[in-house]
This record gives structure tokens, sequence and C-alpha cells, in this order.
């Protein structure tokens, strides 16, 4: 089905988590922060579509596993790929720059996936929060697009 198609009646949004973290962060500090804020918003893990993240993290064990665990497909973005998202970001961290040549993995994942999975530009429907461990942010259609 096309696109344009999904976006019928009923179809189901797509919604994309981005994450950042460091690294060894466990699956379940990802799947707490992942519930934390998608519960504020009326959200639970049910309503997400994939998982994003930054290609330097395809490695880590904590996002594989809670992929894994939540039956959802993860993918990784390389730093050029991600910088064309800047200009949507609400926040731009010098030191996520420092050490991955993006200013933001969250929600520039979040918003790249959304855009690939759904063939549409994505807006972020929950900006980038940080936990102890990682970041995330969520990203989709906006809701009037869902009528």
């Amino acid at each position: 089905m096309s696109p344009a198609g999904d976006r019928q009646r009923g179809a189901r949004p797509v919604r994309v988590v981005g994450l950042g973290c460091q690294r060894g962060c466990s699956a379940s500090a990802l799947r707490q922060l992942m519930e934390a804020c998608l519960s504020e918003h009326g959200l639970a893990l049910r309503d997400v579509t994939a998982l994003a993240s930054i290609d330097t993290k395809a490695d880590e064990p904590g996002l594989r596993e809670l992929a894994d665990a939540l039956q959802l497909t993860v993918a990784f973005f390389s730093a050029s790929d991600l910088a064309a998202y800047e200009p949507s970001l609400t926040h731009r961290s010098d030191i996520a720059f420092e050490r991955t040549g993006c200013y933001g993995v969250a929600e520039s994942a979040a918003l790249a996936m959304a855009e690939r999975l759904s063939g549409f530009p994505a807006t972020l429907i929950i900006p980038r929060r940080k936990g102890a461990q990682a970041t995330f942010a969520l990203a989709g259609q906006s809701p009037e697009d869902w009528v």
C-alpha cells in the first residue's frame, strides 16, 4: 500500500521512538524512559511503530534487546543522515555533536525513521527527554493528518 493509502481512516499512525544512549545502557533503562515519556502523553508501548538511533549504537545490546522484547524494527542512521534534521531539533547538544557528529540523536533518528516508514515529512510528537543514561524522542505525522 502506498504511504498515501496508509493515511486512510483507521490506519495505524506511524510513531517512531528515537533513542540515544550511553554505552552499556540496559534495555530496562531504555524501556523505563520510553514508558514514562509515552505515559505522560497518553500513549503506550503498543502505540510505537519502530525504534531508531545512530549507527554507532548498532552494536548496543540494550537497544537490540529492547527491540527484540517489543518486537519492533530498529533502524540506525549515519551522522550525515541525521544532520539533515538539525533545523527541526528542539535541543542542540554540543556534547552529542562532539561524540557523534550530529546535534541530536533521539530527535533526528525518530524523524528520519518516521519519514522513511510513512513517506511523508514527520514532526516531533514528544520532544527530546533526557534520562540518566539515555535520551528519548517520538516522531510521526501530526495528529490532524490522521482524520
